[in-house]
């Protein structure tokens, strides 16, 4: 009957009334959409349907956690409907089977993660009498004529007989709101607190709103300010006649609400069918006025399709450095759908000016020189692909990052951790800040202070803070125990963190990036920290027990663990099992082939894991291990698990991702095993090599070089690797580095049915 209903109404409001104008907007630049017509916003948004995800009993393992973002690349705020209310963590807000609609969202949700939005606020339109508490004037949320893009959203509201549409520039959004019948219409604005905070005040005289929410922490810190807020100056193109503000269902004819439990302001207009309300809404982290100047030179008065237009060049700009040509229509969709998640942070956090809230500050505003600054690095994700993948097709982006890294360790005094929201986290484990510097810095990616950002990798690996500034996330967690033992034991239960104990865990991560520190040092002439952090890059053999073959918690006295469950999450290890971990030496796998008895043995231990079903692609720590058959006589064991894996683990739909995405990690990993090679060890600058999943990739570089990869199969099924040549060249090992790939050229891949065993 709804479906009826809401097909009514769409005959005969929507499509007498708008269709043809909607043409112009949105099907007038549909010949000049080359990639971004193959981007499925709602991926990732509901529960995954991917055959891989189906033996997952825990349904919330299954969340991919995405929304449908309208926004640049890597902008400062992405525009989604909002189906879900708060900023609670863990809670996304935008769920495609959900059953309500709440409005268009200025969001900071961090793509596919489990953290916090922040600084959020909504705008919702509805008509006939005003009501102002959430579960009156929630819309029920239907699909049918719904229009989602990178770009461009539209869905109509068929209580309220509205049609509502959004795009955005980087910092700014535009909504569009047209009556389908004559009638009273309100918008409802709120800033989204939890914490019965905020903000919000009318200006009748200009027709103009502005705001804030304050930012909390969560982790380390949790519940304090964050320092910073996320302001909004909101413009209407229509006079309205009515105004006030209003918590929850009480309602004022004040102007202004500050620190009251779900505060909001109404707008009230007449309007005749066909009418439409522009509502132009800046953003800031900085201000009001840094809002209002940001909305003034990104959008100003332009009209909407003008935007829309300008965000879909930008996207096509950034989706056209790999063009993919293949007759499988779905893996297209698939892979531009990825490419778009994994651009979506780190989050530029600066104003048009080049203010921005000071690292961990007390609402202290700083200016660039040049360049932007970002935040919202989710550092034990996307070390690994996601910001490889930025190095790879966007070194001067890869820049800011490691400079904005730079400026939050000299503002806050250590390099962070997981910087979010713009502050110390101390989330997760590792000290991978230092290893995605440390990837850049070895790819040529140089343009800041190199010596300030040795100094604080440096600290970070050496030093403990003192207790307050440990307490406020600053410093590696155990960093004592780790040098006094060369591992972390159990007796150390880590309890100043949020993630308590997992010393196994910390024990290989800490290794790595000392390992990534010290391919720094040496280039630096640091000759002694290069020796020692060396040293330490072997720490990973002080948690490994010989006997067992596998990776084990360990006493201060060097006794091991006991009882040991191999395959059972045990808690010396972080969202995995002591097998799933094991693997994790990705700076000398040939180290951990002597360890575990040779080439072979390792090789065997990989055909148990995935035997067992215990890899889990759903989390970051084993990405690299289908690659790890590269070290063994059975390369083509990495081409057919791979193979497998992006057949299994990513599909189409709003369930198309098997777990949550993480920053666009999951999504960046995609990317890469599609184009057939991916940054086991992205700080060696060498990439392990598998089949690709295309007939020929392009990708554009921005130094002005391309590189053609193409794919000869002897049939349709054909996945195991024959030859590899690279400007005519035959590769004779199975990884390539990364100044070939950027030097250009034509990289081709020769597939056969059968592999070549040894």
């Amino acid at each position: 009957m709804r479906k009826k209903a809401n097909n009514n109404l769409f005959n005969k409001g929507l499509l007498l009334v708008f269709c043809f104008y909607n043409g112009l907007i949105i099907q007038g630049h549909a010949q000049s959409k080359s990639f971004i017509k193959y981007v499925q916003p709602f991926s990732g948004t509901s529960a995954s349907t991917t055959l891989a995800s189906q033996h997952i009993e825990d349904k919330t393992e299954r969340l991919a956690n995405t929304i449908p973002a309208v926004a640049p690349p890597f902008s400062m705020t992405q525009w989604t409907p909002q189906t879900q209310l708060s900023e609670k963590k863990c809670l996304a807000p935008y769920y495609y089977n959900n059953k309500k609609f709440y409005g268009i969202r200025a969001s900071h949700w961090i793509s596919g993660s489990c953290t916090q939005d922040y600084g959020s606020f909504t705008i919702m339109p509805i008509s006939g009498k005003l009501k102002t508490s959430a579960a009156d004037y929630a819309a029920d949320y239907t699909h049918a004529g719904e229009v989602a893009t990178p770009a461009y959203y539209k869905t109509s509201l068929p209580r309220y007989n509205l049609l509502t549409e959004a795009t955005a520039s980087l910092r700014c959004g535009l909504i569009k709101v047209t009556a389908l019948k004559a009638d009273s219409v309100y918008l409802l604005i709120t800033p989204n607190s939890d914490q019965a905070k905020g903000y919000i005040k009318i200006d009748r005289q200009k027709g103009e709103i502005s705001g804030y929410n304050p930012v909390h922490r969560i982790y380390q810190g949790w519940g304090q300010p964050a320092g910073f807020s996320g302001y909004f100056f909101i413009r209407v193109s229509k006079v309205f006649t009515t105004s006030g503000v209003f918590n929850g269902a009480r309602v004022s004819a004040n102007q202004s609400i500050k620190n009251q439990k779900d505060l909001g302001a109404y707008l009230g207009f007449k309007l005749q069918k066909g009418e439409t309300i522009r509502i132009y809404a800046g953003t800031s982290f900085t201000s009001i006025a840094a809002a209002k100047l940001n909305l003034e030179t990104e959008i100003n008065n332009a009209a909407l399709a003008t935007i829309v237009d300008r965000t879909n060049q930008v996207w096509e700009r950034s989706l056209g450095q790999i063009k993919v040509n293949d007759p499988n229509e779905k893996n297209k969709r698939i892979f531009y759908t990825a490419l778009y998640h994994a651009q979506q942070h780190p989050r530029l956090f600066n104003d048009v000016d080049g203010g921005y809230p000071q690292f961990a500050g007390d609402y202290t505003r700083k200016t660039l020189k040049k360049g932007n600054y970002y935040d919202d690095f989710s550092m034990w994700d996307t070390y690994r692909a996601q910001l490889p993948l930025v190095e790879l097709l966007k070194p001067n982006l890869a820049n800011d990052f490691a400079n904005s890294l730079v400026l939050k360790g000299q503002q806050g005094g250590w390099l962070p951790i997981f910087p979010c929201w713009n502050n110390y986290t101390a989330a997760m484990i590792g000290d991978h800040a230092t290893a995605f510097i440390a990837s850049a810095y070895n790819k040529g990616i140089r343009g800041y202070d190199v010596k300030e950002a040795y100094r604080l990798m440096r600290q970070n690996a050496f030093q403990m803070p003192d207790s307050a500034q440990y307490l406020n996330g600053k410093g590696r967690r155990g960093i004592n125990s780790y040098l006094k033992y060369g591992y972390i034991p159990m007796e150390d239960s880590i309890p100043d963190a949020f993630h308590k104990r997992e010393q196994v865990s910390r024990t290989l991560e800490y290794a790595y990036d000392d390992y990534a520190l010290a391919t720094v040092a040496k280039d630096l002439g640091k000759t002694s920290d290069y020796k020692q952090l060396m040293k330490r890059a072997s720490n990973y053999k002080n948690v490994f027990d010989q006997q067992e073959g596998m990776v084990k918690g360990r006493f201060a006295n060097g006794s091991w663990y006991k009882p040991f469950y191999p395959d059972h999450r045990e808690p010396y290890i972080t969202e995995g099992t002591p097998r799933q971990y094991t693997f994790y030496v990705p700076h000398d796998i040939p180290g951990l082939i002597k360890l575990m008895g040779g080439e072979k043995i390792l090789e065997n231990e990989l055909d148990s894991l995935f035997a067992k079903k215990e890899y889990w692609h759903g989390n970051e720590p084993g990405h690299q291990i289908p690659f790890l058959y590269n070290y063994t006589d059975s390369p083509w064991k990495t081409q057919l698990e791979v193979s497998r894996i992006l057949a299994e683990e990513y599909s189409e739909g709003a369930g198309g991702l098997s777990g949550n995405d993480d920053a666009g990690q999951m999504s960046a990993w995609y990317v890469f095993a599609a184009l057939g090679f991916y940054p086991v060890d992205p700080v060696s600058e060498n990439y392990q090599l598998t089949s690709p999943l295309f007939k020929q990739a392009v990708i554009s570089f921005n130094n002005g070089k391309k590189l053609a990869i193409k794919t000869i199969r002897k049939s349709k099924k054909s996945i195991y690797s024959s030859k590899i040549t690279l400007n005519g060249k035959s590769l004779t090992k199975n990884q390539i580095t990364h100044q070939s790939l950027v030097h250009g050229g034509e990289l081709i891949f020769y597939l056969q049915d059968e592999p070549n065993k040894p």
